[in-house]
């Protein structure tokens, strides 16, 4: 339910973006700018992709909330803190030693008593 309803937002998002980027600019953002001649009124004439925005607006805060509600109810009042004290503490490695360095270029020996470097005879 969360994935579908995910996919929706993401597709609303972008469709938001297009149609606000389709909008021819009237200058003068969020009602500043000049003042208008006689024939302008205050309220501007709501075009198809005004509207067409304000409803993918409105989807778009819709399936917001319902994702918001869906991860609360998923939650279930846990905290991130509650999540790490509940798992198991690491143990850390006991010597680590790095390849080509060490007792892994010695050959093993066959018993404790052997010599670690050859006799000659």
């Amino acid at each position: 339910m969360e994935n579908v309803v995910l996919i929706i937002h993401l597709l609303l998002a972008l469709a938001l973006i297009g149609v606000v980027l389709l909008q021819r600019s009237e200058g003068g953002g969020l009602g500043m700018g000049g003042g208008g001649g006689g024939a302008m009124t205050g309220r501007a004439a709501a075009t198809a992709l005004g509207k067409l925005t304000w409803i993918l607006a409105i989807a778009f805060i819709a399936t917001s909330l319902t994702l918001t509600i869906l991860a609360a109810q998923k939650s279930a009042g846990s905290s991130v803190l509650d999540r790490i004290s509940d798992q198991p503490a690491r143990e850390a490695p006991a010597d680590p030693v790095l390849p080509g360095t060490g007792d892994d270029l010695l050959p093993p020996a066959a018993d404790d008593t052997a010599p670690l470097t050859p006799t000659a005879d």
